[in-house]
């Protein structure tokens, strides 16, 4: 891949600008090569095919269980495809030359940060369509209640990827210089994304079992604060981690 495809709208612009051409250029790279698109589903779903066969299916199990199984299995492929996906993300511009010409540009890096976020961000949201649908299916949950509110299902699912693609995005830029990235990754953000599993396990499988409740308006503004403030601080932060 030339290095003219991995940062050709990024030189154009600088500063906070910027940010919508770096996370333009990182969504038309995909679209050609589809290695991050490719690689995260196929991780996806091979963690839920694992998963499904593990658990045996769902005979015998009640609506909760089943629901907990069903949202635990996705929010774990989910956060695993996240992992791959920031790591191909920062690789491909590494491998390419070009990461460090970007950090060149004048203007703030949290710019930079922000761009490779939204880049991140739509791959995934296209995994996670994916991934949430053939999971519901694969562990038996899809009718697991009765009348599942599914746009709170879908505003679940946007904050859960949100703030797993905040958290490795900046991992990401920590270990792209690293031998043992493909490690030291996952070690690194998914302590931090813990929480995020959580949440979204959580409000998922109360909201498949039982429908809407008030547990499931604190789960989704403690997803909205934490994706607010992982962002905020990730983009304070960013300068010090390329120079790290």
């Amino acid at each position: 891949m030339s290095r003219s495809v991995i940062h050709d709208n990024a030189q154009q612009r600088t500063g906070w600008p910027g940010l919508m051409a770096v996370a333009a250029k990182d969504l038309r790279v995909a679209g050609r090569t589809r290695d991050t698109l490719l690689a995260t589903a196929f991780f996806s779903g091979l963690v839920l095919l694992v998963l499904g066969l593990a658990q045996g299916g769902n005979v015998g199990r009640g609506v909760e269980e089943t629901a907990g199984t069903a949202a635990g299995a996705v929010w774990t492929a989910l956060a695993l495809a996240a992992a791959v996906g920031a790591q191909r993300a920062f690789a491909l511009e590494q491998e390419a030359g070009a990461l460090e010409q970007l950090t060149l540009y004048p203007g703030p890096h949290g710019a930079l940060y922000l761009g490779k976020l939204l880049g991140l961000l739509g791959p995934l949201l296209l995994v996670a369509a994916f991934t949430l649908p053939a999971g519901l299916v694969l562990f038996g949950a899809a009718g697991a209640g009765r009348g599942v509110p599914w746009a709170a299902l879908v505003l679940t699912t946007l904050l859960g990827v949100l703030g797993f693609a905040a958290g490795t995005t900046f991992y990401g830029s920590i270990t792209v210089s690293l031998r043992a990235r493909e490690a030291l990754l996952p070690a690194l953000a998914f302590p931090i994304l813990v929480p995020v599993v959580i949440a979204t396990v959580k409000a998922t499988s109360t909201l498949l079992s039982t429908g809407w409740s008030p547990e499931v308006t604190s789960w989704l503004a403690f997803l909205g604060a934490f994706d607010l403030g992982t962002v905020i601080l990730a983009t304070l932060l960013f300068p010090y981690a390329l120079e790290g």
